[in-house]
């Protein structure tokens, strides 16, 4: 589902099994489990036992929730973004970001508070860390057309991924050459000149596994200044040396060539959602949002102009390469060894000051996973170690009214480096007939080290200014979980878990004003949470799977926005938070033998957070006033979410291959202050998709798939993205009202009017 988006048109890697197949969400069952009846609405998880162990430990952690989405989810879509491969998934929404892929995915309300990427998540990619010791990784890297699945675990994971792993870990995987044997070329084409060509070469045997892909996808969006064009190359390749070693290497490159609009306020959004007509803001048109630009690019007088006349976009590159050799001891233990090396280069004129600058990062991990056996009982064992450092330099500068976003005199320097330091160990203990335990322990040292230089001129000069942080962190995450399988149709689970995430150097540097500056204050952020969920199987047609939490947080990070002419958003702790909810995920085929193509799938996610001990400053220009927001919901968190398709694949017959699906989207309203004055409006849409795999009886036609879709059929106007804002202290002293907090600009991002898509894929 892709109209929620702007269509412009970790540190750790946990254990997991090398080969697998999987089942449409859920995969909590481990190997030592009784096995489940399969539905033939889904692939049954696929477990391959040969001579030699090649495969460490489970693929996931034990005990957490875990749901999973595979191709047949996604694969007949155009597959613009992320946002298409996770919509099914239940306890994972998504928002826009700032770009035509950044999509803000949110695990339990991980990212909701942000602008941009996935925060407070573990993102790997086939086993490899993508998110950068930093704590940042971002969704542009990612064409679904390359993958085959993901698999998200949700909840607190550092135990097992570390630092920044506060609400869980995702894992996308991609598709295996084995699985291909061939190339596959193909095309998506639509509304707002969306036009993406892309390849897929798989090849394979028992030495080796290599899928190629790359993708070249440009539109021209459906929001002024949203022009795109990126690309993306995606490589993994297995080797097995011997019976007992084996080679992974993995290679992503993506450049991302964007103009990018500038948020809105609610009332802008409400008088012109798409800003059309606002290149010169000299017509006055209503909700034209523009920038703040100093006309000598140094001090002094400013002049106002429109995102795409001042050439406001991002401009980035990101490369990441991985090895790893694993070797198995013997059938019970297998060593792995991975390194990669990962460099995103910004260069992001996105307000009135360009960033510019690149950050590189190293991840050096090695972990054992061991299967024993204890009289009638086993014992899965796992331990690993990790290491990784980032190193950055960027400069910002002030932007020019000339056009191109031309770049004046730099506003600031940082330079800068962290480090994390890790272990983790975990326990799987199977102590009897479908009951297993789990415990385990993980632990971080963390050292964030930078400087900033601010840099002020007037006509008699330069100043400079300088702001240092150095910041050491320790956390531990012990954790501990029982699974229960009474029969092949129930799974019951319960687990605490616990997570940590420590702020990154950019958090530092950015005041409530706003403004680059001091903010080095900021602590770690921890949680402890509860899980308790049940996974039901009654018929070979009905899949249930629901799951509570409650989860207690200290020193939550959170991040709000000062404005459209603020160089950045705001971070601060709040000393003691909460968050609760329900994630309900069911699959199930009505008349399995009169209409045994048909399904119903649906994924529903409640997040209720609220702040338990915050106190809240506001100023204004003559006096500051303290505000408790205990027992205010925290901003930016969406607290219904649901997906809820009606699917239909014709199996047989002169219509065999024939299937699509209608699908609905619904997406509460939230609050977008601390105050809980304003809120984001929520929407609910309907898309329809029609697609057409031919039979292998057709002969060559059998290579080809057709698909056409609607996306947003009744073509509703609806917030795609919306960030935090800040409350305002009037010159009464009292607090704003909703009425004045919808002139906040900086927030709102419209998604996008009906749209028509197709495409055709043939594979040769």
């Amino acid at each position: 589902m892709t109209c929620a988006v702007l269509c412009f048109s970790p540190a750790i890697s946990a254990p997991f099994r090398h080969e697998r197949g999987t089942s449409l969400k859920d995969n909590r069952r481990k190997p030592h489990s009784p096995p489940k009846q399969s539905s033939p609405l889904t692939k049954p998880e696929v477990i391959t036992v040969t001579a030699t162990n090649h495969a460490p430990a489970t693929s996931h952690p034990a005990g957490q929730t875990t749901y999973s989405s595979d191709r047949s989810n996604f694969g007949n879509q155009v597959g613009q973004s992320v946002a298409d491969m996770v919509v099914t998934i239940p306890g994972v929404s998504f928002t826009q970001g700032n770009g035509p892929r950044d999509t803000v995915v949110s695990v339990r309300g991980s990212g909701d508070r942000q602008s941009y990427g996935l925060k407070n998540l573990q993102v790997l990619e086939d086993g490899f860390p993508m998110t950068q010791p930093d704590g940042t990784a971002r969704a542009d890297l990612i064409d679904p057309h390359a993958y085959q699945g993901v698999d998200v675990f949700e909840g607190p994971a550092s135990t097992l991924y570390g630092n920044y792993a506060i609400n869980g870990a995702i894992n996308f995987r991609t598709r295996k050459g084995t699985d291909m044997h061939g190339l596959e070329l193909g095309s998506d084409f639509g509304s707002f000149g969306m036009f993406n060509n892309y390849a897929t070469l798989g090849l394979g045997n028992q030495r080796y596994d290599l899928m190629v892909f790359a993708s070249d996808v440009r539109g021209n969006g459906f929001i002024a200044n949203s022009r795109y064009n990126t690309s993306t190359e995606n490589v993994r390749l297995r080797v097995n040396l011997t019976s007992s070693d084996r080679l992974i290497l993995k290679f992503v490159n993506n450049v991302t060539d964007a103009s990018l609009p500038v948020r809105l306020s609610l009332n802008q959004y409400s008088a012109n959602p798409y800003q059309n007509g606002c290149y010169n803001t000299s017509n006055s048109r209503a909700g034209c949002a523009s920038v703040n630009l100093l006309v000598n690019g140094r001090y002094g007088s400013k002049v106002a102009m429109s995102p795409e006349a001042a050439g406001l976009g991002r401009f980035d590159r990101r490369t990441v390469t991985g090895l790893r050799w694993e070797h198995d001891f013997n059938k019970q233990t297998t060593w792995r060894n991975q390194f990669t090396y990962d460099q995103r280069h910004v260069d992001q004129p996105t307000s009135p000051t360009s960033f510019v600058g690149p950050y590189n990062s190293y991840n050096v991990s090695s972990d054992v996973t061991n299967h024993a056996r204890i009289g009638a009982t086993s014992l899965d064992t796992f331990g690993g170690l990790s290491f990784d450092y980032l190193d950055y330099g960027y400069q910002t500068y002030n932007i020019m009214p000339l056009g191109g976003a031309t770049r004046g005199a730099m506003s600031s320097a940082s330079y800068g480096h962290q480090s994390n330091i890790g272990a983790r160990f975990q326990e799987d203990w199977h102590f009897a007939p479908g009951w297993h335990a789990v415990v385990g322990l993980g632990g971080t040292y963390s050292d964030i080290g930078a400087t900033e230089t601010l840099y002020g001129y007037s006509a008699s000069g330069m100043n400079s200014q300088y702001v240092t942080a150095n910041r050491f962190y320790f956390n531990l995450a012990p954790e501990g979980a029982l699974i229960y399988d009474p029969s092949e149709h129930w799974t019951f689970h319960t687990r605490v878990g616990t997570a940590y995430g420590t702020p990154s150097s950019s958090n530092f540097f950015i005041t409530p004003q706003g403004q680059y500056g001091n903010n080095t204050q900021l602590k770690s952020q921890t949680s402890v949470g509860v899980d308790l969920g049940a996974d039901w199987r009654p018929t070979a047609t009905t899949h249930l799977q629901v799951t509570g939490f409650y989860e207690f947080y200290n020193n939550e990070l959170v991040n709000q926005s000062a404005g459209v002419n603020a160089v950045g958003a705001y971070t601060f702790n709040a000393p003691a938070s909460q968050h609760r909810g329900i994630v309900l995920g069911a699959d199930w085929a009505p008349l399995p033998h009169t209409l045994p193509g048909g399904r119903i799938s649906l994924s529903y996610t409640y997040d209720n957070q609220v702040y338990t001990n915050y106190t809240e400053v506001l100023s204004n220009s003559t006096a500051s006033k303290r505000f408790s927001r205990s027992g205010k919901y925290i901003p930016g968190v969406i607290p219904n979410f649901l997906n809820a398709r009606f699917l239909y694949d014709q199996p047989s017959g002169p219509l065999e291959g024939v299937g699509g699906y209608a699908e609905v989207t619904w997406r509460d309203a939230y609050w977008l202050d601390n105050a809980n004055r304003l809120k984001a409006p929520g929407y609910a849409l309907l898309n329809l998709e029609m697609h057409y795999d031919p039979p292998a009886r057709m002969g060559w036609a059998h290579r080809l798939h057709w698909y056409f879709e609607v996306q947003n059929v009744t073509n509703q106007t609806y917030v795609s993205g919306a960030t935090n804002i800040s409350d305002q202290l009037q010159a009464n002293g009292q607090e704003a009202t909703a009425a004045t907090l919808m002139n906040s600009t900086g927030s709102i991002y419209a998604g996008s009017p009906r749209a028509y898509f197709g495409g055709v894929r043939i594979k040769l």
